[in-house]
């Protein structure tokens, strides 16, 4: 199954997919791994996605999309794949529908982790991110067993800029007013399923994997 999953800064949506992948044994695929993985690598698409990304521009959809079908194709992808910041927009997803119908595959199900604000707000000014791994804390909900200190691989535990203030709020925004037409898109498709993401890590995953795997029997 090739799976969407949408949730806004703070919903849990990286440490559920990290989860799920396992869980289900399909392929994690983040947006910002993808970049990274493509400019390490020093691939063609990579090579053009640093240009717009040293000139703090958005990377164009089209080499977005290019590189998610290219990781799609991966044998490591075979099973399918969880994505995880993409697509953001209606225009992203109406690509992406376009491309993977021109290599024979097709979006499954598109999850909505749904969160209150004023919970993502609370969520996100407790979050601290590991530097050598990006691995995910939250001192109220998942804190560290040793303050300031990863537990998987002990690299030092730093707050994102973005998770201060009025960032995360404008963050919030951008999703409540932008990304959240994608419900809409997915449903028009009933492909959208909806999971209550205000509740523990390990209940959430259950209620998520119970969906997916109702999902897949409609098939």
């Amino acid at each position: 199954m090739n799976i969407i999953l949408i949730g806004a800064q703070g919903s849990g949506k990286g440490t559920q997919a990290e989860k799920l992948s396992t869980t289900l044994n399909i392929r994690h695929v983040a947006s910002g791994d993808l970049f990274r993985k493509a400019i390490g690598d020093q691939t063609e698409l990579g090579l053009k996605a640093k240009k717009y990304i040293d000139d703090g521009k958005l990377v164009p959809d089209e080499i977005t999309i290019a590189m998610v079908l290219d990781r799609l194709q991966s044998p490591e992808c075979a099973n399918g794949v969880l994505l995880d910041g993409f697509p953001r927009t209606i225009a992203q997803a109406q690509a992406l529908d376009r491309g993977l119908n021109e290599v024979n595959k097709l979006v499954d199900c598109a999850i909505y982790l749904e969160v209150p604000r004023a919970e993502l707000l609370k969520r996100l000014s407790g979050r601290y991110i590991c530097k050598a791994h990006q691995h995910v804390y939250n001192i109220e909900s998942n804190p560290p067993q040793v303050p300031g200190i990863c537990d998987i691989d002990g690299s030092e535990l730093y707050q994102r800029s973005d998770d201060r203030g009025e960032a995360i709020q404008k963050r919030l925004d951008i999703f409540f007013s932008e990304t959240i037409h994608l419900l809409d898109y997915y449903e028009g498709q009933q492909k959208l399923v909806k999971v209550n993401g205000n509740h523990s890590i390990e209940q959430v995953q259950k209620d998520l994997t119970i969906a997916i795997i109702e999902r897949a029997g409609q098939h």
